[in-house]
């Protein structure tokens, strides 16, 4: 019989050792794209202001490994669809999307990019998913800079995950508001 190997074991590589670690090349992979995105904004409308506002230093989105948007679609990854598409973007919208490099990911940026919006008109795309596909929906009108931070967590979860299936960025749960909520119900049941 052949000789019985020890159980591999795990520990944390203490400052001044040496030692190495193992894992699966797609994971490593997966792991260095997620801190490396490349952006490409496609900005139409309103919500301009609020994508702006995550490059600002309050918010920081270079912390995340996002910050240098690319401004041709060879040079990016992340396309961040961001406003109202009419129905003669579209067609450009779907080119921007094919002229990006494998692997892409969509960011549909706010309520309009997500669904139409309130135009329910002949003229408005009625959402981008109709011409690239999304994965990230960021709901909102304009979303708030925190949405969007949540939006590129939640990208880079799925990135990191190999995860396909399109996401929706869930809303926060404010505190303040259930001051405010807190305050009403006592007002009104002292009145």
């Amino acid at each position: 019989m052949g000789e019985l190997t020890k159980p591999t074991s795990s520990r944390v590589i203490q400052a001044g050792e040496s030692g190495f670690a193992t894992t699966k090349f797609n994971e490593l992979l997966a792991w260095a794209r997620k801190y490396s995105l490349f952006q490409y904004p496609f900005v139409t409308a309103c919500c301009a202001m609020e994508f702006m506002a995550t490059a600002s230093p309050r918010y920081d989105v270079a912390r995340f490994g996002a910050e240098a948007p690319r401004f041709t679609p060879r040079q990016s990854d992340v396309l961040w669809v961001v406003g109202t598409i009419s129905q003669r973007q579209a067609p450009i919208l779907k080119r921007v999307y094919e002229q990006m490099t494998e692997p892409k990911w969509v960011i549909a940026f706010g309520t309009c990019a997500s669904c139409g919006g309130f135009y329910d008109n002949y003229a408005t795309l009625a959402g981008i998913d109709k011409v690239v596909p999304v994965d990230v929906y960021i709901p909102g009108c304009p979303p708030r800079p925190e949405a969007v931070l949540d939006g590129l967590l939640l990208l880079q979860d799925k990135i990191a995950s190999m995860d396909t299936t399109p996401g929706v960025v869930k809303p926060r749960h404010d505190p303040a508001q259930n001051l405010v909520n807190l305050r009403r119900k006592t007002e009104d049941s002292a009145g």
